[in-house]
């Protein structure tokens, strides 16, 4: 889905901060946050693509002013209301007060079917479109053209896993871009390296 989320390529967000050697978590919360939603995904309450999804879905201004954390914790609350382990009421109840839940879903969709498998040295062309549920095709690579380098192992395709729903196995492909050929006239030369599920992908003529 189109969503502030996805940041990347994107400009006018002014350099990005960060801090050397900075720890992993800073506050208790933060841990047990973390251990919640891994021992949820490790039961099958839900998958990482349904989780990455609800964050997806979290209200723009609440996202981006949202810790790392935080983000996990409204996904994690969302994703058990909508599992029905809890009511928003009793969620609301035990946190004294309002509780920010992420947006109601749209539909997901299975694998393109006709999709093509490629090699190491194909060049590719990433499919120009846009979809309203999760799917991990960064915007700013639709419609680009690449050069297959590497191959990861098959994993459920996002798309329909992020929606519980029956989801075939893909290989990523290591797709390798020209810099100036994803933002022409504004960037220097350099090579980019995006993984790209079968689906997203199409031969290049």
């Amino acid at each position: 889905m189109d969503g502030i989320h996805d940041l990347g390529g994107k400009q006018g967000y002014g350099p990005i901060r960060y801090t050397h050697d900075a720890k992993a978590f800073h506050e208790a919360w933060e841990v047990r946050v973390n251990a919640l939603y891994a021992h949820a995904v490790r039961s099958g309450i839900f998958n990482m693509d349904e989780y990455r999804h609800a964050i997806e879905r979290m209200d723009p201004r609440h996202y981006v002013t949202a810790s790392y954390y935080e983000r996990s914790l409204t996904s994690l609350a969302t994703l058990c209301v909508e599992k029905g382990l809890l009511t928003r009421e009793e969620l609301e109840s035990r946190a004294g007060g309002h509780f920010p839940l992420a947006r109601r879903s749209a539909p997901g969709r299975p694998n393109v079917p006709g999709r093509e498998a490629f090699a190491i040295g194909d060049r590719v062309r990433v499919r120009e479109e846009s979809v309203p549920g999760h799917m991990r095709m960064p915007g700013y690579v639709r419609g680009k053209t690449g050069v297959v380098v590497g191959m990861s192992p098959a994993y459920p395709f996002p798309d329909a896993h992020g929606h519980a729903m029956s989801a075939a196995d893909e290989p990523t492909y290591d797709v390798r871009f020209r810099s100036e050929d994803l933002w022409p006239r504004s960037a220097d030369p350099a090579l980019v390296h995006v993984g790209l599920f079968e689906s997203y992908l199409e031969r290049a003529n």
